[in-house]
């Protein structure tokens, strides 16, 4: 996959902020533990074994964190500031979560101190440099397909009248490698190559930029198959199942306070129960807290159809749906083996059926399971007219041709952040 280019020419030196970034949470991680005590009491640590453990477990967690973070910003739509707090927490976490588990000796103060100063000089480092980028120019060749120039208005676009190199040393070149050019053209890209210049193929690069593949016909993944990875299917399932276990134990009481609000707030069942298409085509039955009014024409299809701003949401509701919670009862559906985590969401069957006679290829998003927030819920939203769910299919098919555990990564902190700021698509 082409990689995202837009922030990622800061001051022209992506190895120096590498270098910079690990320099800094290095430093950050290991040595602010340190004289964390000191500064909090006056004193040093004198359990040396705890003092040992704290820093080794801090700093391998930021470690862990600023390449986790640097990896999924990799990806079209993800911009650095919105995704360092919920990578260092999750890492942060997961090193507390395992020193717990083990009963190793630890100090809550020293990660916690390790936590703040890693956060901190990553949000520094990542402020310096994106005011530093200069801004994104690449050089196109306006034969073939362009109509990438108006889906990335983001982009200043220099169109290459002659078949000649640009004078810029770091000039990015852009062009439809399918089309037939002439020989002129052809030997221009040839020595852009090697000169050194980037020479981006339009369609891979439209992918990068907007986070979506086109359905002019179907597109196979980079193993050049139209099967999304089958290796990380298997791990994804079993992902899924451990993710479950954990999270039951955890989520059951706060889940019965929520239906003691559903029944208070308004008549009706706690749960919402809705015939929707599955994996591979088969139906199931998906279940929600139940956030609006109940009726009894819930398999219409135009009450399938959920507005921006739906009436028919109850108090309740509304807050059920900003923070996700109404989705938790889909971790039966999970366990069932009926959905992921992350995943194309499912459509209700009376929307599924006519799209399928509308759209051509939609019946291809059913190839992974369907989950509680996808790739499309992060960058659209709820959508309603014909037109938006062809576009939401394009975000659907860029998941299942870059269906990673990278992608499913930047999928579930992007969910995170949209749910801790209120920010984003729903």
């Amino acid at each position: 996959m082409a990689k995202d280019p837009v922030g990622q020419r800061a001051s022209g030196k992506p190895g120096l902020q590498l270098l910079l970034q690990l320099l800094g949470v290095s430093l950050a991680s290991f040595f602010v533990p340190l004289l964390s005590p000191l500064l909090i009491s006056g004193t040093l640590g004198t359990d040396l074994p705890q003092t040992w453990n704290s820093q080794i477990a801090s700093f391998l967690a930021a470690i862990a964190a600023l390449f986790g973070f640097r990896r999924v910003t990799l990806y079209p739509g993800a911009r650095a500031f919105a995704y360092v707090l919920p990578t260092f927490s999750t890492t942060f976490g997961l090193a507390t979560a395992v020193l717990l588990a083990t009963r190793i000796p630890y100090s809550g103060t020293m990660l916690l101190a390790g936590y703040v100063a890693s956060l901190g000089i990553t949000f520094l480092i990542a402020f310096v440099t994106q005011r530093r980028a200069a801004p994104t120019r690449m050089y196109y060749v306006p034969t073939g397909n362009t109509g990438i120039i108006a889906d990335s208005p983001q982009i200043e676009w220099v169109e290459l009248r002659v078949p000649e190199l640009p004078a810029d040393p770091d000039a990015a070149v852009v062009a439809d490698l399918r089309f037939d050019h002439d020989p002129a053209w052809e030997r221009m890209l040839a020595r852009a190559a090697i000169s050194g210049r980037a020479v981006y193929h339009t369609k891979q690069l439209r992918e990068s930029l907007t986070g979506r593949v086109d359905i002019e016909h179907l597109s196979e993944n980079s193993f050049g198959s139209l099967l999304p990875n089958l290796a990380y299917r298997g791990v994804k399932r079993t992902m899924d199942l451990l993710a479950c276990v954990l999270a039951v134990p955890v989520l059951f009481v706060p889940m019965l306070g929520v239906a003691l609000l559903i029944r208070l707030d308004s008549p009706g069942p706690v749960f919402f129960r809705q015939r929707r298409m599955g994996y591979q085509g088969h139906p199931f039955d998906m279940i929600k807290f139940r956030t609006m009014e109940h009726r009894d024409c819930d398999e219409e299809l135009h009450a399938a159809i959920t507005q921006a701003d739906d009436v028919r949401v109850t108090r309740v509701g509304r807050f059920l749906r900003r923070t996700r919670i109404d989705e938790l009862p889909q971790l039966v559906n999970i366990l069932r083996g009926e959905m992921s985590w992350v995943g194309p969401r499912p459509e209700a069957l009376p929307l599924s059926e006519w799209y399928e006679r509308e759209l051509p290829f939609y019946a291809y998003r059913h190839i992974v399971r369907p989950g509680i927030t996808g790739w499309a819920q992060v960058n659209q939203g709820h959508v309603a007219e014909l037109g938006d769910v062809h576009i939401k299919l394009h975000y659907d098919f860029y998941y299942i041709k870059y269906f990673s555990a990278w992608l499913d990564a930047l999928i579930a902190l992007r969910t995170v952040a949209i749910i801790l700021t209120g920010y984003g698509a729903k």
